[in-house]
């Protein structure tokens, strides 16, 4: 085993009836990665994130695990309009926890003491005590995120987590994204917003059911002639670029 090579998908397949989904992708996750997951829509990404953390059945395929513990993750589609959600915001991030309980579930004050580390961590600890339905779609992504870190998880998945915010929010919940990384959190991020993640990702993964490309950001793009959507982004990259 490579010393820092967390997990390993090796030719990984899905498939829905006789539709293939996600067809003999392999890629490894290392320690520090800040890996985006792009594609078209149907191309495959969350259908291969549900098999890496065996929500779907895999047909073919393995995912190996070199370490030990829990996966952090973030659905797709997590906002909650309803303002008479029930629970308050430390509840809803303690709920992270429950995985790590054996019956009877019981928190004691060190999972309290967890939640509140995690809330302060995600700069949401002056909202514990509010009705999570309360706040607005930024406050509940960063209270989510807090969940999906409370047990302390090896790799943190996110799918589109910030397809539902604001161009100012989205800035903002990358950059924290961002310093969680840099602390030492391994990311991989289901993403359609390639054109904005080039300065968060060490490396981009871009699938049609397979993978057609893996490598940096830079180097993405650059692969103009592999379809008109990295194309888009490229030129976009480009002019960024000479701005600047």
């Amino acid at each position: 085993m490579i010393e820092d090579v967390l997990m390993h998908i090796d030719r990984l397949t899905v498939k829905y009836h006789h539709y293939t989904a996600v067809d003999r992708v392999s890629f490894s996750v290392k320690a520090g990665d800040f890996i985006a997951i792009a594609g078209e829509n149907g191309s495959g990404k969350t259908s291969l994130i549900k098999a890496i953390l065996g929500l779907t059945h895999a047909a073919e395929g393995v995912v190996n695990k070199h370490v030990s513990g829990p996966i952090g993750y973030l659905p797709q589609n997590t906002v909650v309009q309803d303002r008479a959600f029930p629970a308050s915001v430390e509840e809803v991030v303690s709920m992270g926890l429950l995985a790590t309980k054996s019956f009877p579930r019981r928190f004691g004050r060190a999972d309290r003491e967890r939640v509140r580390e995690s809330l302060i961590r995600l700069n949401v600890a002056n909202l514990a005590k509010k009705r999570f339905g309360l706040l607005s779609g930024g406050q509940q992504q960063r209270v989510l995120l807090a969940r999906a870190l409370v047990a302390n998880p090896y790799i943190l998945i996110l799918d589109e987590p910030t397809s539902a915010l604001d161009q100012a929010m989205r800035k903002r919940f990358m950059d924290i994204l961002q310093s969680l990384n840099q602390a030492g959190v391994t990311i991989l991020l289901i993403t359609h917003d390639i054109g904005g993640i080039g300065e968060y990702v060490n490396r981009v993964i871009y699938m049609e059911r397979r993978i057609l490309f893996d490598g940096s950001f830079t180097a993405f793009c650059e692969q103009a002639e592999l379809s008109p959507y990295i194309h888009t982004h490229a030129m976009r990259h480009k002019g960024e670029d000479e701005a600047s």
